[in-house]
């Protein structure tokens, strides 16, 4: 099973291993996530009565990256397993924040691979 990255910044900050098993507690978590978002969520845009898995998403990817930023790891693990579980396919969560302004963009098709540095030697001659 592939595993779900989180990236901020082109920096990896919290990784999901799906092949891991939720506790039956977890689960029920992200369960009442779900009653809660179908019950009603507001986002930017307005109240959406009845938001879609991508709405949902979106959302949820917006807490994701704003509990890593803030240091709220309960939070940043519970809405990342709620990505990792709802979009089995999702490879990275990635935000880039730019003078303050966050886009986020899930990737479904690269896995995170962490940069290696380069290293340059000066030839002799």
């Amino acid at each position: 099973m592939k595993k779900l990255v989180a990236v901020l910044n082109g920096e990896s900050q919290i990784e999901f291993e799906r092949s891991r098993p939720l506790s039956e507690r977890q689960q029920e978590y992200l369960a009442a996530m779900d009653k809660k978002m179908d019950e009603r969520m507001v986002q930017e845009t307005g109240n959406v009565s009845v938001p879609d898995l991508q709405q949902k998403a979106q959302f949820v990817a917006n807490q994701l990256i704003a509990a890593i930023k803030s240091g709220n790891e309960q939070l940043a693990a519970a809405t990342l397993s709620w990505l990792a579980t709802r979009l089995p396919e999702l490879q990275q969560v990635s935000a880039d924040d730019k003078n303050g302004q966050i886009i986020i963009r899930f990737i479904y098709d690269k896995p995170y691979i962490k940069a290696q540095p380069l290293t340059f030697v000066k030839r002799n001659g």
